[in-house]
């Protein structure tokens, strides 16, 4: 490919179908972007949400990593301020011990618990991290990755063997600077926040520091995209993507994710309108001449060294056939 693509696995839950159905689905993602040469795979970290059953990255990290041969898997992301740094480096020093060569980190914070109950019952009855808790977590998350957290993760680990490769998620200028001074790969959330992206990419090379991680900036991109044969089927495919992102600018909270006939009965609430089509334009919907322009857009405006694709579409089948579509886009 071109542009280098890996892919963002929420394991999307359904309307009316249970949650093995979602994991069944993912399970038909990751074999297929697998096939069609796709860099990674990475699984977001989401809890008390009717929306994904992606919720323990680690997990999926590791069932997946037995059922495929090349693929590069990983989290996108795991929660630092849910998690004992120590924790996470033994979980993810385990899988890249199990797994050689093969397993990502991505670190960050939210949006995958906004509700303050689950946020307490996870932090046992704590508080919210501070920023400079956060920043502290990732710190100590680094050293023990490196080896210099005073801590053996596992008996006989060498983390220049079987390393784990991290990156910091970001959706704003103030995670781009700290990915940028720890000197790791960056992932930029454009698929939440596209108005942060150019000016977040922008601030993490100006101050990229080399470290043991990188020795450059390295900057990933996540984009919702919906291909599709024509227009107007990548239209009605994204249609459900469209009514639950109208939810989230409502606070209403999450739903399972419609099927798109039933969605196309429904219109997108007018006080929110204009915001949800302009967060739906700036990502990668259409034809694959039209995603293939806007893959293009995004690198020059960005620099990326990869997209990730968030591909948040109703039915496997479907599903399967956006990452095909994009591949040829990226050609």
């Amino acid at each position: 490919m071109a542009t280098a693509l890996s892919a963002l696995e929420l394991a999307v839950a359904e309307e009316g179908r249970p949650a093995g159905h979602a994991l069944e689905i993912a399970a038909h993602a990751v074999q297929r972007v697998e096939e069609l040469g796709y860099q990674r795979v990475w699984f977001a970290e989401h809890h008390g949400s009717p929306f994904a059953a992606s919720v323990v990255p680690a997990v999926l990290i590791a069932h997946f990593a037995a059922r495929t041969s090349r693929i590069r898997l990983g989290s996108g992301g795991v929660l630092a301020p849910n998690h004992a740094p120590l924790a996470l480096a033994e979980q993810f020093a385990t899988l890249a011990t199990l797994h050689p060569g093969r397993i990502d980190m991505g670190v960050g914070r939210g949006p995958g618990t906004f509700d303050q109950t689950v946020v307490r019952a996870l932090r046992r009855g704590g508080e919210p991290s501070t920023d400079a808790e956060y920043q502290e977590d990732v710190t100590s998350l680094l050293r023990y990755l490196a080896g210099e957290g005073g801590v053996r993760l596992i008996g006989g680990w060498d983390p220049e063997r079987a390393g784990v490769a991290p990156f910091l998620l970001s959706s704003s200028a103030a995670g781009a600077e700290l990915a940028a001074r720890l000197g790791v790969p960056v992932a930029f959330a454009h698929h939440i926040r596209p108005e942060n992206t150019v000016a977040a990419a922008r601030r993490y090379r100006e101050l990229f520091t080399p470290s043991r991680w990188s020795d450059r900036p390295y900057v990933m991109v996540a984009v919702e995209t919906v291909v599709a044969e024509t227009a107007e089927e990548a239209a009605y495919l994204a249609h459900p993507i469209d009514l639950m992102r109208a939810r989230m600018f409502q606070q209403l909270g999450e739903t399972a994710l419609l099927p798109p006939e039933v969605a196309a009965t429904r219109e997108i609430p007018a006080e929110v309108r204009d915001a949800v089509l302009a967060s739906g334009a700036a990502q990668a919907r259409g034809t694959v001449e039209t995603v293939r322009d806007r893959f293009a857009g995004l690198v020059a405006d960005t620099g990326a060294d990869e997209l990730m694709l968030a591909v948040p579409v109703y039915d496997a089948e479907k599903r399967a056939r956006c990452y095909e579509l994009a591949a040829k886009a990226a050609r």
